[in-house]
């Protein structure tokens, strides 16, 4: 059940060029971002580095990107040697890293929604804990417990749609599809409840949780006008939160 990014890690870049991933997702990270220069920066799922090169030009540093896909590193390896940046990559599970230097920031753009079952969400949660000094912040986009099943082919008009296998429940199912102009690649993400999504951090020593709706950058308004993206703020399909380590 688990995706195989290796095998669709080209398409999976491409997907992150998709209009809503720009004017939405994009924009509402790097407006909860803030200042990060000169933070001692993590970006865990980081993929083939889309995020970590973003993070670097706006001054993190140092800053690594970790991510459990070969395939996936490959590519942003690739990307560092042919535009330098001084970023680290390696190949690792994010639910047992454990980096030595702490970080000011850990970040992580679609990594929680990969724990089927409260165990492998703590760990994952225990892991960003272990890597933040005390008092660093932890931001991430995942995807959104509370966009009920109905909703899940309103995306279609943006490029995606969502797959429930099953029922609703723990540990559920929920495939991600992106439809692409050389076809679709799938993910699978799996349902944790908000109220679960919180315990696990604060069993980890993560507290000050705030959650925030997107936001849709003022181009993406001009581009397509506001009532393009209604359906996708009346029930987003993502979430995004903040914490900070005790």
């Amino acid at each position: 059940m688990t995706t195989d990014y290796d095998k669709i890690a080209k398409e999976y870049q491409e997907s992150k060029l998709q209009p809503w991933r720009t004017h939405i997702e994009r924009y509402t990270l790097l407006s909860l971002l803030g200042t990060v220069q000169g933070l001692n920066t993590l970006d865990l799922a980081c993929g083939e580095g889309y995020y970590t090169r973003i993070l670097r030009r706006l001054g993190a540093a140092p800053i690594s990107g970790i991510d459990l896909s070969k395939g996936m590193i490959d590519l942003a390896i690739s990307q560092e040697t042919k535009e330098p940046l001084g970023i680290r990559y390696r190949v690792g599970d994010a639910r047992s890293i454990d980096f030595g230097e702490k970080s000011d920031l850990v970040f992580a753009a679609y990594l929680l929604n990969y724990a089927s079952n409260y165990q492998e969400l703590l760990s994952m949660c225990e892991a960003i804990a272990r890597n933040l000094k005390p008092g660093g912040r932890f931001l991430t986009v995942n995807n959104n417990p509370d966009d009920p099943p109905s909703n899940f082919e309103t995306g279609r008009k943006y490029g995606y749609s969502k797959r429930l296998q099953g029922s609703l429940e723990e540990g559920a199912p929920i495939h991600w599809n992106f439809h692409l102009p050389e076809g679709t690649v799938e993910v699978t993400n799996y349902y944790l409840s908000t109220a679960t999504m919180e315990i696990a951090m604060r069993d980890s020593g993560l507290t000050d949780i705030h959650w925030h709706k997107p936001q849709v950058s003022p181009e993406g308004l001009r581009q397509c006008g506001e009532s393009h993206w209604y359906e996708f703020q009346a029930n987003p399909p993502i979430t995004f939160f903040e914490c900070t380590k005790r």
